[in-house]
């Protein structure tokens, strides 16, 4: 059994920062593509950044050079550090990671908010 804990999640003024984070546990033996998602009401879940097992890393156009995804292996952790928030940026944020027990698989967490107001 896997589990994904979300944390850091919170009420940020606008040009704020908060840092997500995400631990997966579980019998796990490996971990390839981590990522964040996000939704808001009536809208698809889109993603908002991704690392892959080598390090690289890819943003939607939205959050670039604002928030940054990194990750610590020897704690199946993932990050995401989010900088000069805006308004646009509250939403529900997923971590998604792509991992493998007996059986390779892609794992979702429970979300957390992240609300961004004055």
């Amino acid at each position: 059994q896997v589990q994904l804990v979300e944390s850091g999640g919170g009420l940020v003024q606008p040009g704020g920062s908060l840092r997500l984070s995400c631990a997966a546990s579980g019998s796990i033996l490996s971990i390839y593509a981590m990522g964040w998602y996000r939704q808001t009401p009536g809208k698809q879940r889109e993603l908002v950044a991704a690392i892959t097992s080598g390090g690289s890393t890819n943003y939607a156009d939205s959050v670039k050079d604002r928030f940054t995804i990194s990750r610590e292996n020897a704690k199946n952790t993932v990050y995401l550090q989010m900088n000069s928030l805006k308004p646009e940026d509250t939403a529900v944020y997923y971590c998604n990671i792509d991992l493998r027990t007996i059986y390779r698989g892609v794992y979702w967490g429970q979300g957390t908010q992240v609300t961004v107001s004055s």
